[in-house]
């Protein structure tokens, strides 16, 4: 059966994408605020609720490798291979979870902090596997500091925004996942 919400589906995924281009360019001058902040996650996440895992996934693996090819950041290897699993691990959770439970607005910060929780915890071994190909370090301690400790002003950021964002898109029945 073809699916009704296809082109949405694609303009929604391709704006994503380019807020996915353009949110860094406001943090850019700053790195480490940049790194903090998130602001490629944002939109993934978003596309994700959106759209749907399909959608969420090619959007989070495609952003940080276009980000690279157009920007020249984040450096390819490993950072952006490494972003690029758990950011599409990030748009797939939120379109498979928020499709599988209700639709209560409480399960939308349910579902993405899940998805927040298993991105990183698949950023964290996309650099271990990294680390012992290329005969080098990725000890605990900076899989701890990496997705948790240095990432809390972002979890703070997108727990306080894309929600609300999110049940905004379903109060305009702007979201075609399902």
């Amino acid at each position: 059966m073809k699916d009704p919400n296809i082109v949405k589906k694609i303009v929604y995924c391709a704006l994503c994408l380019a807020l996915a281009m353009v949110l860094p360019l406001l943090t850019g001058q700053i790195p480490q605020i940049g790194g903090a902040l998130s602001p490629m996650h944002i939109p993934v996440f978003i596309c994700g609720f959106l759209c749907g895992w399909p959608w969420g996934l090619l959007t989070g693996l495609i952003a940080p490798l276009l980000r690279f090819a157009l920007f020249g950041m984040p450096p390819v290897f490993p950072t952006g291979v490494a972003m690029a699993f758990e950011l599409a691990i990030y748009g797939a959770l939120c379109g498979a979870l928020y499709n599988a439970f209700p639709k209560k607005n409480s399960y939308i910060y349910l579902t993405l902090i899940i998805s927040m929780l298993a991105g990183r915890v698949v950023w964290g071994a996309v650099r271990f596997i990294i680390a012992g190909l290329t005969s080098t370090e990725f000890p605990f301690a900076a899989f701890i500091a990496g997705a948790f400790t240095n990432g809390i002003p972002g979890i703070i950021l997108h727990i306080a925004i894309i929600p609300p964002i999110v049940i905004a898109l379903k109060k305009a029945k702007l979201v075609v996942n399902g």
